[in-house]
């Protein structure tokens, strides 16, 4: 079961069926936002009925929920199914590079051409966009999003409900707060303090036609 009928619920029941050894079942949402009977092909399933047609002793769940309201919305759905007696599986891209002692909780999804670095470990609910670099002895809490991109330096230690933006980097042994947002190309240097918010600032406009840039370049 994936929970979502949104562009990361695709994904992900691409993910698993292509690359992974499940099959996805059919796509869940909660009672009200059931608008179409189908959903890439597979049924949607409203969340009042699923226990009792697809039972959780015989199916796993993922929630594909991104990081909205801070990735809270992600962990509070992840509760539900488990508190409804599912396990809540996790997909590794076997076109990412990781060692086996790489340590990963449940509802992970790890995309591809990504990094992960011996004696890392990585908590439950997070989502790991492409091509990051996740250096040794990072320590990820719960419900994290790391966007594309993304360099994380050895030793670091990310608190839960973190967001890291497309293109920001980290430092080696920084300590990132619970709930931080770090916008893309955004560098942090030193530790950051939990619900803190970081942004690189945006290329300005050159104020000038694109044809007479050009010959400048």
């Amino acid at each position: 079961m994936v929970f979502g009928t949104g562009e990361l619920a695709e994904l992900a029941a691409y993910y698993f069926t292509e690359d992974g050894d499940r099959a996805v079942a059919a796509f869940v949402v909660d009672d009200e936002f059931v608008r179409e009977d189908t959903f890439a092909s597979r049924p949607v399933i409203a969340l009042s009925e699923l226990a009792s047609r697809f039972p959780p002793a015989a199916y796993d769940a993922f929630v594909a929920i991104g990081y909205r309201q801070l990735n809270q919305a992600r962990a509070t759905k992840c509760a539900q199914l488990r508190a409804l007696g599912y396990r809540l599986a996790s997909y590794v891209s076997t076109r990412s590079s990781t060692w086996p002692d790489l340590k990963l909780g449940d509802n992970c999804l790890i995309m591809e051409s990504n990094t992960i670095q011996p004696f890392v470990r990585i908590g439950n609910g997070v989502i790991v966009w492409c091509e990051n670099l996740i250096s040794h002895h990072v320590v990820v809490g719960d419900n994290v999003f790391i966007a594309s991109h993304v360099v994380i330096s050895g030793g670091v230690q990310i608190g839960e409900g973190t967001f890291l933006g497309v293109n920001s980097t980290i430092k080696e042994k920084v300590r990132i707060g619970a709930g931080v947002i770090v916008g893309a190309g955004a560098l942090i240097l030193k530790d950051a303090d939990p619900d803190s918010g970081y942004l690189e600032h945006p290329t300005a406009r050159a104020g000038i036609p694109a044809r007479r840039l050009q010959a400048l370049l």
